[in-house]
C-alpha cells in the first residue's frame, strides 16, 4: 500500500514538473521562435481551456467539493483577483517573446521579496527581521542576473518584473479579499470561477490589442496546421499545471511543497538552456543561484516565525 501511495506522489510530481516546464518552454516557443507573436490570444486560449476543464474536474470527475459562491460581493472579489491574474500571465507571456526562459525564472524567483513587501503596506503585516534579511540575496542574485546576462531586453525585463510583482500582488489581495472561512475558495474553484471572467477580459484586450488575430490565426492553420495542435496542447498543460498543483498541494506536506517548488525553477533554467541553446555567462548564473539560496532561507525563515 505503501509503495502505491508513493509512486502515485511520485506520478503527481512528475505530472507537475512536466505541466509547469513544458508549458513554460512550448509559450517560449510559440512567442519567440516559432513566431506567434499574440500573448494575450495565447493567454486567452489558455483560460477557456482552464475554464471548461475545471468544470468538467468538479461537477463530473468531482476532484473537489463544489463550492458555490455566496454573494455578488463575492463574486466582485474575485472580479479583481481575475483581472489581476490575467495582468500577470499576459505580461509574463511578453517576456517571453524577449528573454530566454532561464532569465525569466531568475527574475521570477523574486516573488516573495514582493509579497513581503505588498503584505506590509497593504496589510500591515510585519515579518521577522531574519526574514527581511533573507530577501537580500534574492534581490542581489537578481540584480547580478541582469548585469551578467547576455540577452538582456529592458522592455522584455519590465514584462516580466510586472508580471512576478502581478503575482505577488494577486496572492496578497486573494488574502484580504477572501479571508472569511465564509468566502474561502480551494485553489480549484477559484479557478473555475476565475477562468471565466478572465476570458471575457482577454477578449476583449484581443479584439482591441492583437487585431483579426482570430483571422490571422485560420491563415497560419492554412499554411500549417501544427499550430492549432501547439494551440490545443499548450491550452491542456496550463490547465493541467493548476490541476496538478491542486492534487500535489493535497498528497505533500507543505514542506515538501516548497522543496519543490524551489527545484522546480532550477530544472527548468536547465532544460530551457539545453533546448533553445540561448548563450548564459558565468556571472548570470551565479545571480540565479544567489536568488535560488535566498528564496530557500526566506521559506526557512517564514516557517521558523509561525
Amino acid at each position: 500500500m505503501k509503495v502505491s501511495s508513493r509512486s502515485f506522489t511520485l506520478g503527481l510530481v512528475t505530472a507537475w514538473y512536466s505541466s509547469n516546464i513544458g508549458v513554460l518552454l512550448l509559450n517560449k516557443y510559440l512567442l519567440s521562435n516559432y513566431g506567434f507573436r499574440y500573448p494575450i490570444f495565447l493567454t486567452l486560449c489558455h483560460m477557456l481551456a482552464c475554464s471548461l476543464f475545471s468544470y468538467i474536474a468538479i461537477n463530473w470527475f468531482k476532484l473537489a467539493p463544489l463550492q458555490t459562491l455566496r454573494s455578488r460581493l463575492q463574486f466582485l472579489k474575485i472580479s479583481a483577483l481575475s483581472l489581476i491574474f490575467c495582468l500577470s500571465v499576459v505580461a509574463g507571456n511578453v517576456s517571453l517573446r524577449y528573454l530566454p526562459v532561464s532569465f525569466t525564472q531568475a527574475v521570477g524567483a523574486t516573488t516573495p521579496f514582493f509579497t513581503a513587501v505588498f503584505a506590509c503596506f497593504m496589510t500591515s503585516k510585519r515579518e521577522s527581521w531574519l526574514t527581511y534579511l533573507t530577501l537580500v540575496p534574492v534581490v542581489t542574485g537578481v540584480i547580478i542576473a541582469t548585469g551578467g546576462e547576455p540577452s538582456f531586453h529592458l522592455f522584455g525585463f519590465i514584462m516580466c518584473v510586472g508580471a512576478t510583482a502581478a503575482r505577488a500582488l494577486k496572492s496578497v489581495l486573494q488574502g484580504i479579499l477572501l479571508s472569511s472561512e465564509a468566502e474561502k475558495l480551494n485553489s480549484m474553484n477559484l479557478l473555475m470561477y476565475m477562468a471565466p471572467v478572465a476570458v471575457i477580459f482577454l477578449l476583449v484586450a484581443a479584439l482591441v490589442m492583437e487585431e483579426d488575430v482570430v483571422g490571422i490565426t485560420i491563415a497560419l492553420a492554412r499554411d500549417d496546421v501544427k499550430i492549432l495542435w501547439y494551440l490545443i496542447f499548450n491550452s491542456a498543460l496550463a490547465y493541467l499545471v493548476n490541476l496538478t498543483n491542486f492534487l500535489v498541494t493535497k498528497h505533500t506536506s507543505a514542506l515538501t511543497l516548497q522543496v519543490l517548488g524551489n527545484a522546480k525553477g532550477a530544472v527548468a533554467v536547465v532544460i530551457s538552456i539545453l533546448i533553445f541553446r540561448n548563450p548564459v555567462s558565468v556571472v548570470g548564473m551565479l545571480g540565479y543561484i544567489l536568488t535560488v539560496i535566498g528564496v530557500v532561507l526566506y521559506s526557512e525563515a517564514k516557517k521558523r516565525s509561525r
